[in-house]
């Protein structure tokens, strides 16, 4: 598929109801309105209904025909849909397989049908433990959980369906943390840092599982979703010029604290910004799949020189700004 340079591209986005979905909508409005969007969801638990003037239809991307119906015409798709996290993954272990897998495959198969471009995020989870640092989108896949697994035959699939067929953009993204809101309703998600500033509010505990120096690199909501828009900005040139295949990118930060770092940060900037004070509890860990190292350095050079995109925000400020806001209100 090519765009023609008088059309509006047209970019189709599933999962769109979700945290990072929902996101990404709101900043292609600001930053291209005139490319013409669809939104699809099935609102397993996004429930985001509208995001400006853009309406999201219930789609579940396991039915095809369904899914082929409503990205008709979209010139490029961000597949966003999927079952996330370890925990959800373990407990509805069918329902991820359908949603990352089938729904994956619907995706790919329409984009190999049609041509239209692929942007679609991958996992750290699909690396396992990491053996040398910093992190490529190039390294070795080893998943020890059944999430990892799902993303890593996605990607395998997609690489697959690209072939010859379109251009497609696979994205290594690290752990995200912020929120956003929309009509005044606030968007979250239950990331580490996330769940962290809840407790803060709900006067809980933080509650570390051992050993605490398990480290995991962070990127805000708002820095990954500037990489989509930057990806699709490249997929649109790749298109005109009939570009088929797949290209990796890194999307993280330089910041790879252990979450007991995290969650020291989080208390001391809670009684400095809010003046609650709240107490650290380091537990046992109840995960067998969890990536346990110390360090999570991630080479995101390839997306800074390709897709001329760099993150923008850190983690203490981050969470200083979430905490002051969420006390003002």
């Amino acid at each position: 598929m090519t765009t023609e340079q008088s059309d509006p591209l047209h970019v189709g986005v599933t999962g769109a109801a979700g945290y990072m979905g929902s996101r990404v909508i709101t900043l292609l409005q600001e930053v291209h309105p005139e490319w013409k969007l669809t939104a699809i969801d099935n609102f397993y638990l996004g429930d985001v209904r509208e995001v400006g003037e853009t309406d999201i239809v219930h789609v579940d991307v396991r039915n095809r025909s369904a899914l082929e119906d409503a990205l008709a015409g979209s010139d490029i798709v961000l597949h966003l849909a999927a079952v996330s996290g370890v925990d959800d993954c373990e407990t509805n272990a069918d329902l991820a397989y359908e949603v990352n897998v089938t729904g994956t495959t619907n995706v790919a198969w329409f984009c190999r049908k049609t041509g239209a471009a692929l942007i679609f995020p991958l996992s750290m989870a699909m690396l396992g433990d990491p053996e040398s640092f910093p992190i490529s989108v190039d390294d070795s896949r080893d998943p020890v959980n059944w999430y990892g697994r799902t993303k890593l035959i996605g990607e395998r699939l997609v690489e697959e369906f690209a072939a010859d067929a379109f251009p497609a953009h696979l994205f290594l993204k690290s752990n995200l943390y912020g929120e956003h809101t929309i009509d005044d309703r606030r968007v979250s998600k239950g990331m580490v840092i996330n769940l962290f500033v809840d407790k803060v509010f709900n006067n809980e505990p933080l509650t570390v599982y051992k050993p605490g120096t398990q480290s995991r690199n962070y990127i805000h909501i708002d820095d990954a979703s500037r990489a989509y828009i930057r990806s699709a900005e490249r997929l649109q040139e790749q298109l005109s010029l009939n570009e088929t295949g797949v290209e990796r990118y890194e999307i993280a930060s330089s910041e790879d604290p252990g979450v007991m770092t995290v969650a020291e940060i989080v208390r001391q900037s809670a009684q400095e910004e809010t003046g609650i004070d709240v107490d650290i509890t380091l537990v046992e860990n109840p995960r067998s799949g969890e990536t346990l190292v110390d360090q999570f350095g991630v080479d995101i050079s390839k997306a800074c020189e390709q897709l001329n995109w760099e993150p923008q925000h850190t983690v203490e400020s981050s969470i200083r700004q979430l905490l002051h806001e969420r006390d003002t209100k």
